[in-house]
């Protein structure tokens, strides 16, 4: 299995277009407000995973276990 690669730095945006099921993922850890309508078209665009787990004060390496146990592999 290849393991699709996650890059943090990237937009949230960006990365929900490659990835749609990343939506739900980040969902599920928290990052409520990407289902709300128009979110991802706006501050999705510069918001990056990063940026968003300081604002929502989520630890990063729980993302990163989440995202690795979901089958990505996770740069920064």
């Amino acid at each position: 299995m290849n393991k699709k690669t996650i890059d943090l730095n990237r937009s949230v945006y960006d990365l929900c277009k490659e990835s749609p099921e990343l939506v739900e993922i980040l969902h599920e850890l928290g990052f409520v407000d990407i289902v709300k309508p128009g979110m991802l078209n706006t501050a999705g665009r510069f918001m990056t995973l990063i940026k968003g787990a300081k604002m929502k004060k989520i630890s990063l390496d729980k993302i990163k276990d989440a995202l690795n146990q979901k089958g990505y592999d996770v740069t920064n």
